[in-house]
Formats: C-alpha cells, sequence, structure tokens
C-alpha cells in the first residue's frame, strides 16, 4: 500500500519512528527529515530501478536507504541529494550482485518487473526549470522492457555508470565521487556500457496511435489464436520471450520466427483462463497489454513494433512479478 508522500505504509510507519526517536534539536535545526526524503524519493527510486529490473528490489533499495538516511544528522552533510544518490546507487549494485546469483537458477527467460503507463520521474538535478523535453525522452526510453534487457548483460557498475551518465545526466566527476572512483575511470566504464548498449539498442519507439492500433490488432489474433492475422502482424524475424519461472508452461528459450512465433501463439489458444479481460496499456513506457483472468493479473505483454509489424514479444506470467498489479 501507498501513503502519504508517495511512501510504501512501511516506509511511512518507518519515518514517524525514526521522527521519534530523532535526537533533541534536529526540529529546532529546521532539518526536515522525511520531507528532504520524500522529495527525493521518486528518482531515488527510478534510478535503482533501472540498475535492478524489478520494482521489489528497487523498494527493498529505497527502504534501506531511508533507514540508514534517518540515522544520519543531516547537519552533517552539505549535499543531501549527492549523500541520497550515491546511498541508493551503491546500495542497488550490491543488491544487483545478489540478485544475479539468484537469476542463474532461474527457469527460463528472465525479464524485467514491468511497470505500467508512462513512467515519469522529477529532475534528480533539483532544479526549478520547466521539463526538459529531450531529458524526458531520454528518462522513457531507459526504462524501455527492450533497454533492460540490455542493461543486464553489462556488469554491475558498467550498468550503473550508464544509468546515472545516459538517463539522468551526471557527469563522470559527479559519478566518481558516488561510485568512488577516478573520473577517468568512468568514463572508460561508461564507453565500454555505451558501446555494448549501442550495438543491442531497441528499434525505433512507436507513436501513440501505432502503439493502440497495432497491440489491439495483435492481442485479438492472440488471444483468438488467428494463425493469418498473426502472420500478417508479425516481423519475418520476430522474437518472443516468456517469463514463468517454470510456473507455468511456456517455451524455456526464446522462440524466432514468424511461422515458429504466430503457431506457438495460436496452439495456446484453448489454455487460456477462463474469465479473460485484455487491457491496452503502456508497459515501461511502450506498446504492451495486461491480460487478465478473473480480474486477477495473469499475463504482460511487452512489444516492440518496427513499423506496422510486431518485432519483439515479452512476456511475462511469472505471479511474484504481477503481485504489484491487483
Amino acid at each position: 500500500m501507498v501513503g502519504r508522500d508517495g511512501m510504501p505504509d512501511e516506509v511511512v510507519d518507518e519515518v514517524v519512528e525514526a521522527q521519534d526517536a530523532r535526537p533533541p534539536g534536529r526540529e529546532a535545526e529546521g532539518t526536515d527529515v522525511a520531507g528532504e526524503f520524500a522529495r527525493r524519493r521518486e528518482s531515488l527510486f527510478a534510478v535503482a530501478y533501472r540498475i535492478l529490473g524489478t520494482r521489489a528490489d528497487a523498494e527493498d533499495v529505497v527502504q534501506e536507504a531511508w533507514l540508514r538516511w534517518s540515522r544520519v544528522d543531516p547537519g552533517e552533510v552539505e549535499d543531501p541529494r549527492g549523500y541520497l544518490f550515491r546511498l541508493v546507487t551503491n546500495q542497488a549494485i550490491d543488491q544487483l550482485r545478489r540478485v544475479r546469483a539468484r537469476r542463474e537458477s532461474y527457469v527460463g527467460p528472465w525479464l524485467p518487473e514491468p511497470l505500467l503507463t508512462a513512467f515519469e520521474v522529477s529532475d534528480p538535478s533539483g532544479a526549478d526549470g520547466g521539463p526538459d523535453v529531450g531529458r524526458q525522452v531520454e528518462l522513457a526510453e531507459s526504462v524501455s522492457m527492450g533497454l533492460l534487457v540490455v542493461l543486464e548483460t553489462l556488469a554491475p557498475v558498467e550498468r550503473a555508470v550508464f544509468v546515472l551518465h545516459e538517463a539522468f545526466g551526471y557527469t563522470y566527476a559527479e559519478i566518481g565521487a558516488i561510485l568512488g572512483r577516478t573520473e577517468r575511470g568512468v568514463r572508460q566504464l561508461a564507453y565500454r556500457a555505451r558501446q555494448h548498449v549501442q550495438a543491442r539498442r531497441p528499434r525505433q519507439r512507436p507513436t501513440a496511435s501505432q502503439h493502440r492500433e497495432i497491440t489491439e490488432r495483435f492481442l485479438a489474433a492472440a488471444v483468438g489464436g488467428d494463425l493469418g492475422a498473426l502472420m500478417d502482424l508479425l516481423a519475418p524475424d520476430v522474437t518472443m520471450w516468456a517469463d514463468a519461472d517454470g510456473r507455468s508452461e511456456t517455451p524455456r528459450e526464446a522462440l524466432h520466427g514468424a511461422v515458429v512465433v504466430a503457431r506457438y501463439l495460436a496452439s495456446v489458444r484453448e489454455f487460456w483462463p477462463d474469465g479473460l479481460g485484455v487491457e491496452v496499456v503502456e508497459v515501461n513506457t511502450g506498446p504492451g497489454a495486461v491480460v487478465r483472468a478473473n480480474d486477477h493479473p495473469y499475463l504482460v505483454f511487452a512489444l516492440e513494433l518496427d513499423g506496422q509489424r510486431v518485432q519483439t514479444i515479452r512476456a511475462v506470467l511469472n505471479p511474484d512479478k504481477l503481485a504489484h498489479l491487483r
């Protein structure tokens, strides 16, 4: 549940407890500990999610950051924003190293946890000016399902450097201060990460009209098992991944090619659950849909388009990754 200031209820409870336990004099000094954190929370989560790829892990990192922040004397912190971003970034790197060991035993493809609708964050620089359209586009792309999948192939520190520099516009010197590395070392990490990502960057972003029209046609064909319509919609070299962690009968490897993918989707028509409801939405700021069975989330599709055809299909069926949609 989400409480005041956009924080989960459990974090709000910890805010209150920390305020109650705060040493005398902090309020007198005019330091709003909870407010300072709340103002940054959206951007802190945005960084953590892009580094980790799952909402749950990102929330854990942000919650741990709050616990540590609440125990620090803000009067001794010259740059609260820099302190909080350093705290979250380094915790996210450590968390990513831990969860990657678990992902090695994951059954079938692992995909990022989907976020629904456009994902916007406030300017982490704290500037008071209007929105930078170019920066908002970069932020949107940096949370796309396709790019998050690419970032999974980077080393944790490279991923953090790429996210901070490419998505949030931090300078190499600032990133060096956050990670405890030299500016030259950060530049080298950024170069390697950028070269790796550019070679695998997802294709074009669709317009809003393409998003809805093509997604609706794809869903009708997939749910209806219409092989001919699927063949018309799928790009010849389409690829499909299904993430279920072995909890549903889904392909354990990626499917490649329009014929293979279309035949598979048509073949599972009879296995769709009862009480089916389909909603076209933005998934990680790209085309997608939520499929519900008796009002419970069953599947999230995240699509990439190439012109008027579906180039990539990512299907998330793991119920643990859909729990936040209930």
